[in-house]
């Protein structure tokens, strides 16, 4: 290009790399922005670059069936609440999908089990079987509460686990320990939890782990249905129903009955959940009354007026002992460990 009177255009040169410049980037976002293909680990990755000049993530080819629109991934059960909050059974997730989106998100998640007096004798069976089963490939701390720190065994952990025990005092009643984890689990939150985890995962330690329990339950706020009510009437449920009480339900009100064993969610849902049960807790004492079922009976009351983001279906916990395995379970996934009770709970 020449300008006037025969002479080279000094703007040529910068032009010519102007363009450049904008080829270069251009194709490099609209690359960015190529679907992912889908199974983990086959095919080479794709590099996502930061025009900010932040690190290279490189994400794993994924290869799964393609969802279908008009087949419902199941039908002999509910899978969505009405307030969308998705039900989670077998067969209504993929395991691989969801494992490389957390993985990605490099999420640590904190499992927290209470082993107070006698129960203490579970925790080895506990932590074994979590170290199966419980959210594999992804970080986790366990949070042991205990009155007997001695007593913790030493269970060979996976790369990128680790135990924290947490010294508490004991109580008389057995009830006042499990009211009590309500208080703990909120005054660690807002202590120390938020600074350590994303994830909060609070349940039994007479239990263990024999499936998968993974990313697929993380949410911002879960709960999980109770074994024995899971297909029962609302009125049915052993709601508190003594208008005195903070925990109380009318009996026309009511979604699901879930259970106490099993809940959790963002470190910051799961403080706000916890710590609204214990102020309920303590409005009951001072008023002279306990709910029926003591700490469950006030987490029922939370999650029907601040409704869970994902809802755990009973594969989540189940006592295969006093219900044997109905067809509709296709995984039993965390299971209660035959005890008596009476002599656990005794001095």
């Amino acid at each position: 290009m020449e300008g006037r009177g025969g002479k080279r255009c000094p703007l040529q040169p910068l032009l010519l790399g102007i363009l450049l410049l904008l080829v270069f980037f251009g194709y490099g976002f609209l690359s960015s922005r190529r679907p992912m293909p889908g199974g983990l680990g086959v095919g080479p990755g794709v590099a996502v670059g930061d025009p900010d000049g932040r690190p290279v993530v490189a994400l794993s080819r994924m290869l799964y069936p393609q969802p279908k629109a008009l087949t419902p991934s199941r039908s002999d059960v509910l899978v969505l609440t009405p307030w969308l909050a998705p039900i989670v059974w077998e067969g209504t997730f993929s395991p691989e999908i969801l494992d490389e989106q957390f993985r990605l998100q490099n999420v640590t998640v904190g499992l927290t089990v209470f082993a107070v007096k006698k129960y203490v004798a579970f925790l080895r069976l506990f932590l074994e079987t979590a170290e199966q089963h419980f959210m594999v490939g992804h970080r986790v701390t366990y949070y042991v509460f205990t009155d007997r720190p001695a007593d913790v065994p030493h269970v060979l952990l996976r790369e990128g686990r680790r135990l924290e025990v947490l010294a508490v005092r004991s109580h008389a009643r057995w009830q006042d320990v499990s009211m009590h984890r309500m208080e703990m689990i909120s005054r660690f939150s807002e202590q120390r939890f938020r600074h350590e985890v994303d994830y909060l995962v609070c349940v039994d330690v007479d239990m263990k782990f024999r499936d998968r329990v993974g990313v697929e339950i993380l949410s911002p706020l879960f709960g999980t249905l109770h074994p024995a009510f899971y297909s029962a009437d609302r009125r049915a449920f052993t709601y508190e129903r003594r208008p005195r009480s903070q925990a109380y339900i009318p009996p026309d009100e009511g979604d699901f009955y879930y259970l106490g064993g099993f809940f959790g969610g963002s470190v910051a849902e799961v403080q706000r959940l916890t710590s609204a049960c214990h102020q309920a807790m303590v409005l009951d004492k001072a008023n002279g009354i306990e709910a029926v079922w003591h700490d469950e009976s006030h987490l029922n009351k939370y999650l029907l007026y601040h409704k869970p983001t994902k809802v755990l279906s009973p594969e989540y916990l189940w006592d295969q002992q006093l219900l044997g395995w109905p067809s509709v379970m296709k995984k039993l996934r965390f299971v209660a460990v035959p005890k008596n009770h009476k002599e656990m709970r005794s001095p």
